[in-house]
Parts: C-alpha cells; structure tokens; sequence
C-alpha cells in the first residue's frame, strides 16, 4: 500500500473515494495586442532580463519613483504633482544606475517609450535607455558618438549586466585601476534608505573624477538637498576603498561642524575627531575642524603646519563660496600647504565676483543641482512672496533743518533712503510697523509657525525683538522664549538656537537675527523669513532663502512664506538667480587676456591676510568669526558710531535714532512661485485664464479635448500641474461649480451652471430610458452623487461599494445589471456627455 492509499484511510475509514486524475485545461495563449503595460513588463520584460543574467532581486527596480512630486500652493490649499517613475531601472552595483526600460502596451510600436525615457534618463544620468511593447527592444546608448546610437534588439539579446558595465567602462575611460574605487558601495545604515537620485549623481560624478585623476572638485547642491549627507557618502567609499586614507573637513562655523559630527558623519565613529583648543593629535584618520582653529594671522597660530603637507590625501570645504574662494584670505593658504591633496569645494551659492571665484580655484561644476530643480522635483518647499512698500521707504525722507534725533545728535541734511534705514538712520515706527505687520500675518495663519526676521545688525535685531515683543504680548506672557535675538555676541540666543531648529521643540517661535542664520541652520520647519535687511549678493540672498525650503511633512511644513519689506526679492528676476555660475574674469596689467588654465595643484593662486569680511557696502560686519564665537560678533557701542576704524582706514558710520516720524504701508501684494519658476503676481483668476488659455487656444479646442477625454480627472490634472488650483478657484468663484463650469467662466467669459442645474437637465431630458429600471436608478443615483461632490466623485468605480450603491449589491453585481464593465463605462460616458451637451 502507497503512503496515499494509507493517507486515503486513515482520513476516511469507511468510504471509497473515487479519485479522478487531475486533467489540465487547455491553454490558450493571450493576445499580447489585449495585455495590459503591466502585462508586458511581467511577462516579456521580466524574463527576458532574467535570462540576459540580471538579479532581480539586487539589481532591478521596478516603477522605480525618483521624484517626491512638485509641491503647488495657493492660498490655503498645498497638493503634491505626480511622483516621476521608470518603469525599470538597472543597477550593475545599487550606487551605479546603468539603464532605464520605458515599456508600452503592444498597441504601442517597440520604440514609443524612447522619448520619455531619454527624458528619464538626462535626469538621472543614466547612459543607456530601452523602449519596449513586448516584441523586442530598442537601445539607445547616450554615449557613444559614432553610428548606430539606435538599435533593435530580440527579447533573447538584451545584454548582461557586465555587458553593460563593459561598454560604460570604454566609454568613460574607467581602468582596471579606478574600477574598485568606482563600485565601492555607499554606506548603508541596514534601513534600506538609499541616496536620492541627485545625491547618488553628485556622490558618483565626484567618485569617478577622483578615481580618475582630477584633483580640484566644485558640487553645487542647493541648500537643503543633502550636501553633507553626499559628502559623507563620498569621503566614505574613497576611504574604505583606501583612496584616500586620511581626511580634513573644514568649515567657518562651528555650528556647520558639530552639526555634521553628530549627524551625518557619525558612522566614521573613533575614527573621526574635532581639532578643539589648538591642539593636533594624529592618531586619528578623519579630521572636522574650523578654518580659524587651525589658522591665524600670526604664525604661530598656523597649527595646521603641524601636519605635513601630505598628510592629508583629501580635504573637503564646505561652503566654499566664502573666504575660501577669495585669493587674498589666508584661509587659502591652508589648502595650498595640502595641495598634493584632493580638494572638493561643497557650496548651494558659487561665489564669481572680480575678486573671489570658486570656478577658477576649483573647476566648472562636476554637478549642479538647483534650489529649482529641487522645487520642481517636490525635494524643496516652494515659496509665496508678500512685498510690503512703506511710504519712506519709497519716497525719501529729508530732515527738516536743525533737526536733531532723541539723542540730540544733529542729522546730516541729505535725504535718506530705504539703503539708510537701520543702518544710517533708525526710524522707531518703521520698525513697529514691520513688527505689526510680521503679527498680523502670524495671527491669520499660525501664530506657532516657526519665524526668522532678518535684520540689518544686531542693534537693528534687538530693537525689532522688543517690537515683536510689544505687539505679541500674549504670547509672551505664556512663554518669556516665544521671541528671542539669536546674534553672535549673545549667548542665551545662541543657545536657543537648537530649540529653534528642533522641529518638536515650540519655543522659541520667533528669532531675530543679522548674520549668524543666513547660512548652515537646518530650520526644517521654518515657515516665515521676514527680510528687513538690504541684501544685493545673490549668495547671502539664496542662503538666507534656504533656511525655509526644507520640507518637514510631520510638521505640516510644505512650503514658506517670504515677506519681503526692502525689495530684496527683486533678486528673483536676475538672471542669475539660480543659473549656472559663470567665471568672471579681470586681467590686470599683463595678464592674459583668456583666464589661465587651471594646473592641477591649484598654482596661481595669491596668497596674503584677510581683511574683514563686509556687508554688501563695504562696512566690516558687525562681528568676527571666532572659534568660540563664529557668528555676528559684539554689539555696536554706544550709539552704534564704529569707534574704532579698522587698520584699512574704512569710514566710520553713524547712526541717528527717530522717535516721531510717522510711517505707512503704501502698497502689499502677494507673489506665487509658479511652475516655470517664476514668481506669479497675477489674481488666481487672472493666472487660470491665461494658463488655460496657453493649453487651449480658443473654447471649441477646450470643448473638444474636454468631451473627447474618456476621463475628465486627466485634463483637470493637466490643468494642476500648469499651476491651476481649481479647488482654491471654486473658492472664489463659486464651491458649487463643476471644474468644466470654472474654466469655461473663468477663461472664456461662458455663463456657468451649477452641478445641481447640470444634473437636473440630464434627468428632465430623458436620456436613459433605455435601460432597465435599477440600472436607471444607478445613474440617477450618479447623477444626484455629481451634483454633490463633482466629476471627479463619479469617475472613481469605488464609488459603488458606498451609499446608496451598496444596497443594489457588489460592485460586480451592479456592473452586470448594464452587461459588463464596458457596457457601465460606456454608459457613465454617456452620461458624462449628457452633462456636458448644453455646452
């Protein structure tokens, strides 16, 4: 007896089953013409990859999602775009991308994918691209530069991951040497998060310009996008790869440094230290250190000379675009002391002026990822703009003669202007106007919403705390934090600092500052900058706006608001607002008239002490960056005269203080940054007529893709992601309107009806007498549903597991009563048409 005839038994003593063969039924193979995109990728895609020897498990991605979706905000409605996916992506190593698969439904011809992922692929700098529909592929190779960049291939010739990595290697001139250091892995911390995108381009691009040779190294990423996580990263792999075996990090401020010790470079663990107290101890291998703990403009300072030249094989600048671009900072003279080492400058802000140029130390970009770029792709927060224009800002103001201020001090007779005000001259209700207005705002929206008011000095941040004081009384008498001055020469605000930022801590709310928060503060919650402050450097201008372009969602922090009192959003509309950094270059005597080459070990350069660092004027600020104290410095004496004139003899500046000028608020409008980039400043309903009106030309066109769309929800989609915001619109309008109603009211001037006198046409008509009476009832009930809640409430099938749909039955049982799926989407289609027939 078999082991089942005794199975068969024991489970049934008394009965005799009569078991009959297992017979397959015939198969019959689908109509690829019938798969769905899905189909094609399971079923084609998958085994044709498996067979060239890919890992599906480690090396293929598929719906890979590289992008978070762009943020759009109007009002106080903030929805995210769609996440931008490839259907495949293809690692040789998870840190090295090397193809992308685009695949269609076999409707579609083999190379209909191509264009999309072409796009795909500029994005993610990947060389190799594969359109599909199931029959075979075709491979575009984005670097080669001979015949033929396009190829078809047979489902069984898709090449094999080394074939791939082969080919790169030829292209991009990788040896056998360089290789190891190439495919070090990243680090990963067991979580399974990996590097974005953008970071893996910047980690990558600089591994392999290291691996190959080039010695100087400039990344542009703007502020928030990771640039220590992505240092991290690629100090990493060339120290386990042994490239490079002891390391510098070196910044201005010790916030920078402590900041990336306890973060992102913790995993380097012993073997990393900070140089503290003017003391070296090389025992370590992974150095954090303030520029000014190791220099200093007597020699003995220079500790840094302790070390031998070579004992540093790479040395990492952040935020290079300060005194470390300048040829006449002695900051300079310790990275020509390591030149033999590699130098890599981190910056959002690539300083170019006559005197300073981060390009011409370092090289053009080896990547650049913009504060747009990262906007667009949902990794930043957009922003609004209010600009506030108060009246003496804009007019003037001249002392009458004689005229003294509440100090007694006679004022220059001269007229005084926006430039002066808190600088030169101080009128007190200016500043209690700003306070007032920065409350009203606050009190409108949020009044926990994390602020930073950016000031002209520290005398001008203390003055505008204690207005913000007055006018948020309430508040502070819950909390004495709720405002603060967070400056240099204070310790209390600087030890505020760390609340500030913690998103989970509520105090203090709002900050004052000058300079010691324009740059190297992670306030990923904040949602206010306030600028009262002239600011004409496009670098203070975007690393000031980089302190509200993080994103914290747990927070609700979305997008930010820039209220703007001194025009310094104008910035905005310059062309070099986040545009490549171009090399300016100025000969003197002698000089080549073309800029000399760059050698490899950074010769050419000048070397001298560094003056004070200035405002955008050419005043000291007010402050020195000390090891202990790097921020704004002491407080300006007395009556705010520079009593001390610095040994370049600059010119002293006084300041007057008015008690009885009166001012006022001239003019206030709000700005939306729009999908182009821009700042939109028009009405919302200006904004839509002309977005709808760029898409659709005339109302016929409008009407004929709107009644030719088997779903209306992707026109509307469309039409969001060109920045129209028809929720906020309907808001405005009229909340009973249908998105077809807004656009044709809005944009071409139509007399709109409303859902309700759209629903109650449809049922006065008769359109569906022939269907049977519960399929009737359906429609009705769909009808009745649209006239509630809209479009798009009728187009999602899910609608009939609800009230009052439940009670005909199951989603499929109500599908059957019209036929079939089909025969439902077909009638749902014509009953969107009958909505729309008056139109």
């Amino acid at each position: 007896m078999t082991s089942a005839d005794i199975f068969w038994t024991m489970v049934e003593p008394t009965h005799q089953f009569n078991r009959i063969p297992a017979v397959n039924p015939p198969m019959t193979t689908p109509d690829k013409k019938s798969m769905t995109e899905r189909d094609i990728c399971t079923k084609f895609v998958v085994p044709a990859l498996e067979a060239a020897g890919w890992n599906i498990m480690t090396q293929v991605s598929e719906e890979y999602f590289f992008t978070d979706g762009r943020i759009t905000a109007r009002g106080k409605i903030v929805k995210r775009g769609e996440r931008k996916r490839a259907d495949f992506l293809l690692s040789y190593k998870k840190n090295i991308p090397l193809a992308i698969i685009e695949a269609k439904d076999n409707t579609f011809e083999v190379g209909s994918g191509m264009q999309q992922g072409l796009g795909y692929a500029d994005t993610l700098d990947i060389p190799f691209v594969f359109s599909t529909n199931g029959d075979g592929f075709l491979f575009h190779d984005r670097l080669t530069k001979s015949k033929p960049v396009e190829k078809f291939l047979t489902l069984e010739a898709f090449p094999s991951p080394r074939e791939l990595w082969e080919l790169y290697r030829q292209h991009t001139g990788i040896t056998p040497q360089a290789e190891p250091i190439v495919t070090f892995d990243y680090y990963s911390d067991g979580s399974g998060r990996s590097p974005r995108y953008y970071q893996l381009i910047a980690i990558n691009r600089t591994i392999q310009a290291i691996a190959l040779g080039q010695k100087r190294i400039l990344l542009v990423m703007a502020t928030g996008t990771g640039k220590t996580m992505t240092a991290f990263q690629i100090i990493w792999r060339l120290w386990k790869s042994g490239a490079a075996k002891r390391i510098l990090f070196l910044a201005d401020r010790n916030i920078l440094v402590d900041q990336t010790r306890t973060n992102d470079f913790k995993p380097f663990g012993a073997a990393m230290t900070k140089i503290t107290k003017r003391t070296i101890n090389k025992a370590f291998e992974i150095y954090l250190s303030l520029y000014q703990a190791v220099s200093g403009t007597e020699d003995t300072q220079n500790i840094y000379k302790q070390f031998s030249p070579d004992f540093f094989d790479l040395v990492v600048i952040d935020e290079c675009h300060r005194g470390s671009a300048a040829d006449d900072s002695n900051w300079k003279e310790i990275l020509n002391y390591f030149k033999n080492a590699t130098h890599i400058g981190l910056t959002a802000t690539p300083k170019e002026t006559k005197d300073t140029s981060n390009i011409y130390y370092f090289g053009e970009p080896v990547y650049t990822y913009s504060l747009k770029q990262g906007i667009e792709d949902g990794f930043l927060a957009p922003y609004r703009v209010i600009r506030i224009d108060i009246d003496k800002d804009l007019s003037g103001w001249r002392p009458e003669f004689g005229k003294v201020d509440k100090h007694g001090e006679l004022i220059e007779d001269r007229i005084y202007n926006q430039k002066d005000f808190d600088r030169n001259l101080v009128i007190d209700k200016r500043t209690e106007l700003v306070a007032r207005k920065v409350t009203e705002f606050l009190k409108a929206t949020n009044r926990m919403d994390k602020t930073i008011v950016f000031c002209e000095d520290i005398d001008h941040a203390e003055r505008m705390r204690q207005a913000l004081v007055n006018e948020n009384a309430d508040m502070v008498q819950k909390n004495s934090q709720y405002v603060m001055r967070i400056t240099g020469d204070s310790e209390e605000g600087k030890e505020a600092l760390d609340p500030f930022i913690t998103p989970s801590e509520k105090y203090p709310v709002i900050v004052t500052t000058s300079e010691l928060m324009t740059t190297g503060v992670d306030a990923k919650t904040c949602k206010l900058i306030v600028l009262d402050k002239n600011i004409k450097s496009m670098t203070k201008f975007k690393q000031i706006i980089g302190r509200g372009t993080r994103i914290d969602e747990d927070y609700g922090k979305l997008f930010f608001t820039i209220m703007d009192f001194k025009k310094a959003t104008e910035l905005f509309a310059d062309e070099d607002f986040d545009g490549p950094a171009e090399m300016i270059y100025e000969p003197k005597g002698e000089d080549p008239i073309v800029p000399p080459e760059l050698t490899e070990d950074g010769d050419g350069t000048e070397t001298g002490e560094a003056g004070p660092e200035t405002d955008d004027d050419g005043f000291p600020l007010d402050g020195d960056r000390t090891e202990t104290d790097p921020g704004d410095g002491p407080e300006i004496p007395g009556d705010g005269d520079w009593k001390d004139l610095p040994p370049d003899g600059k010119r002293k500046r006084r300041k007057y203080y008015i008690g009885d000028l009166e001012v006022f608020v001239v003019a206030e409008r709000v700005q939306y940054y729009g999908p182009n980039g821009n700042l939109i400043t028009e009405s919302l309903r200006d904004y839509t007529r002309k977005a709808v009106r760029k898409e659709f030309s005339t109302l016929n066109v409008f009407l004929q893709k709107w009644t030719g769309a088997a779903q209306k929800l992707a026109i509307i989609a469309e039409l969001q992601e060109h920045g129209v915001m028809l929720d906020e619109l309907a808001e405005e309008v009229g909340k009973d309107l249908d998105p077809f109603d807004l656009i044709c009211h809005v944009a071409f001037d139509q007399p709109p009806l409303t859902r309700q006198e759209r629903a109650n046409n449809v049922k006065k008509r008769n359109y569906f007498a022939k269907y049977g009476e519960q399929a009737r009832t359906i429609l009705d009930a769909l009808l009745d549903k649209y006239a509630d809640a809209g479009i798009d409430s009728i187009e999602d099938l899910g609608i009939l597991r609800v009230f009052p749909f439940s009670k005909f039955g199951t989603p499929v049982e109500i599908i059957k009563l019209f036929g079939g799926k089909d025969e439902f989407l077909a009638a749902l289609q014509e009953l969107e048409a009958a909505l729309y027939a008056v139109a």
